[in-house]
């Protein structure tokens, strides 16, 4: 038998240290988790590791943050190795081995380093807030207190997936309307600044006079031409001014209210808003985070200003000890349908559940309205761009027909 040196957290999260006899790593693993503690760290004998390493531990770059695919990707090796038996210390270590980036090794360098040392894996990760959100520190921390680190691990990793999935599926969907917008703006900007000043030429010389759209035209081109830096910089003054404005409170608060009014656009927000809200509050309360400091979290993470400004009016109604369907219909800003999901949730005790099936339900429905706003989007833009360019050809051709007498 051999006696390891072990550093755990007990349901509390408190850390307990202690010795304990075993025939062999694993056996000690065991033995540990049998008395109720998470193992953080075990050695063999006083001082050697099981496992030495031998690095240099960097300080983090504090600057952008870590991809969340990347994230995403650690957060699911570090379950399977806790899973398999690796104390968190030599999991961490072994995800220091593995980075591929300066900066993801500096980061999870320094954690390792904070828990080595003591420091709950919640708090370590808590000292890097542009890598690691509140929602994942909180879910770590009740992971830490239940004992449930790998599994807490695993709803994080799965949560980060449906998001990296939900991002995906709204980028791809913009990228043929973003195409049709670039060649169409590409191909008005070369005939304003190029063709027309050809023609505008042809026209003087014949001094005949032109009808108004041709006008319009020319008036528009040698605006263009002649005044482009002032233009230039009075749209980046406006876009300036106008995020200014949507940084005040009453500026927020009106603008996304007009967006959840918006034909097509409003239910589309509103579903994506519901679908994350409904999959952070589950996984956090499957992780066994206290629904008043779930509520909180959630709220952190809904963009929409007005959805996210009903939560606080749902957190006042949670302190008072009502239930969570009732503010939500109150609130008026969750589909019906939703609000029915969650009513039965919290009446049969399974609402962490019903959330996730909410969720699904949602991601679902987005799915298949950016279908429908993109079939909608993509012949309109077609029809505004054949309406433009029309306008300049037709507006050409009236002049030269004017000029040779021809009927038109």
């Amino acid at each position: 038998m051999t006696v390891y040196t072990y550093k755990a957290t007990d349901k509390n999260g408190k850390y307990v240290e202690g010795d304990i006899s075993a025939s062999d790593y694993k056996a000690a693993i065991q033995q540990i988790r049998k008395l109720n503690y998470f193992p953080v760290k075990v050695s063999e004998g006083k001082g050697s590791s099981k496992f030495s390493f031998g690095m240099t531990l960097s300080r983090p770059s504090w600057g952008s943050p870590i991809p969340l695919k990347d994230l995403m990707t650690l957060t699911q090796q570090l379950a399977t190795l806790v899973d398999s038996g690796l104390t968190l210390d030599d999991g961490l270590s072994t995800l220091v081995k593995l980075s591929e980036t300066e900066k993801t090794r500096s980061v999870l360098a320094d954690i390792r380093k904070q828990v080595h040392a003591g420091s709950s894996f919640a708090d370590a990760l808590a000292e890097h807030p542009k890598v690691f959100s509140k929602l994942y520190v909180n879910m770590i921390r009740a992971g830490e207190a239940g004992g449930i680190l790998g599994e807490a691990l695993s709803r994080l990793a799965l949560f980060m997936e449906k998001s990296v999935e939900l991002k995906n599926s709204i980028r791809s969907a913009m990228v043929y309307p973003a195409i049709l917008t670039l060649v169409g703006g590409t191909a008005v900007i070369v005939l304003i600044t190029f063709v027309i000043p050809q023609f505008s030429k042809l026209f003087e010389e014949m001094g005949a006079a032109l009808p108004l759209p041709t006008q319009i035209m020319l008036g528009l081109s040698s605006l263009i031409i002649d005044y482009w830096p002032a233009l230039i910089l009075g749209f980046t003054g406006f876009i300036a001014a106008f995020n200014l404005y949507l940084r005040t409170n009453n500026g927020r608060l009106k603008w996304d209210g007009m967006l959840l009014k918006l034909p097509l656009f409003g239910p589309l927000i509103q579903k994506i808003e519901v679908s994350r809200f409904s999959l952070t509050l589950a996984t956090l309360l499957k992780s066994g985070v206290p629904i008043l400091q779930a509520m909180e979290i959630v709220r952190s993470i809904i963009i929409n200003r007005v959805i996210s400004d009903s939560i606080i009016v749902i957190q006042q109604a949670l302190k008072k000890g009502q239930g969570l369907s009732g503010p939500l219909q109150k609130a008026g800003v969750f589909p019906p349908m939703a609000v029915h999901m969650i009513t039965v949730g919290e009446t049969s005790g399974a609402l962490d559940k019903m959330l996730t099936k909410v969720s699904n339900t949602y991601d679902k429905e987005v799915e298949q309205s950016i279908k429908q706003v993109i079939s909608l989007i993509e012949p309109m833009m077609i029809l505004f761009m054949a309406v433009v360019i029309g306008f300049i050809v037709v507006s050409m051709l009236l002049a030269i027909f004017s000029a040779n007498d021809i009927a038109f």
